[in-house]
């Protein structure tokens, strides 16, 4: 029966000798490291996190809600997944980038030339780097900005989550105004065709009762269609707000970025782990060259 050997075979004195062989340039190589990353870490504009968050309405309609006895949802509850999903997408929509940099004058802020080629370029660019929107895990929605002004980034988070309700009612407007100049036209025409029935049935008497029937179900037509105008005129001037706000953006007292600590460790043990690859090589390399 022969012998078999299981088990790790590897002869760890050679990493004992490798180790005792090098210790003096990782030494230098890991204070250097540690110089140089502490360097850079404070060379790091320190930036502050602020951060607001809010809860969706439902996207019922307002006039639904407020004028139908028999309509079941209520504007006031919270909204569901698809509602924040829609607002998600509406924070992070160009419309709102472009209210917020207006607001705030980013260009400038930013320090971007308004001479520069690709102004709006960059100017997207630091905007999605400093603000973030994302859905919590029980349906709320938080905005976060950061910014080298802790009060600055406050006020850019509560903005962002005031004009939330700007932009919805813009879209919202807009559709129920066209809605409503629709509905609008329809009532005009339906109301000069009952007034039209209204001088046939005087000029001829002798068809009263065909004549009448039609005159009421345009009316009752008429009743259903201005109640749906009065609704869509509520959905179009009426300016509610479509979310709960949980809390405001407050300054913070503290830098969110950079993390030193993160900085000095990894940069520190990043390059003492590459000078270890470079000697490792170095080493396996040389016995080939001595063979030959």
């Amino acid at each position: 029966m022969s012998d078999k050997s299981f088990g790790n075979d590897y002869d760890h004195n050679l990493t004992i000798r490798f180790f005792k062989r090098w210790w003096k340039l990782l030494v230098w190589v890991a204070v250097a490291a540690l110089a140089v990353s502490l360097a850079v870490s404070l060379l790091i504009t320190p930036r502050f996190k602020a951060t607001a968050t809010l809860f969706p309405t439902n996207s019922n309609r307002l006039s639904k809600a407020i004028m139908d006895y028999h309509y079941s949802l209520d504007f006031l509850d919270y909204g569901i997944e698809r509602d924040c999903e829609y607002c998600i997408q509406i924070l992070s929509s160009e419309s709102m980038e472009r209210d917020v940099c207006q607001r705030f004058n980013l260009l400038e802020h930013y320090g971007i030339s308004p001479d520069d080629p690709h102004k709006m370029f960059k100017l997207h660019e630091q905007y999605r780097g400093n603000v973030n929107v994302r859905r919590t895990e029980f349906l709320g929605v938080e905005v976060s900005v950061l910014d080298v002004d802790a009060q600055w980034a406050a006020d850019m988070a509560n903005f962002i989550a005031a004009n939330y309700d700007t932009v919805c009612h813009r879209i919202h407007h807009d559709r129920a105004q066209n809605a409503s100049e629709i509905m609008q036209g329809v009532c005009d025409r339906l109301g000069q065709e009952i007034m039209d029935l209204q001088d046939s049935l005087r000029r001829n008497p002798q068809y009263q009762l065909g004549l009448t029937q039609l005159i009421n179900e345009k009316c009752h037509e008429l009743a259903d269609l201005q109640t749906r105008a009065a609704e869509t005129y509520v959905d179009a001037n009426e300016n509610v707000s479509y979310k709960f706000l949980l809390d405001e953006a407050v300054a913070a007292d503290k830098k969110a970025y950079p993390k030193r600590i993160v900085i000095v460790v990894l940069g520190t043990l990043g390059a003492v782990v590459m000078c270890i690859l470079v000697l490792l090589l170095m080493e396996a390399v040389k016995p080939k060259e001595e063979e030959q």
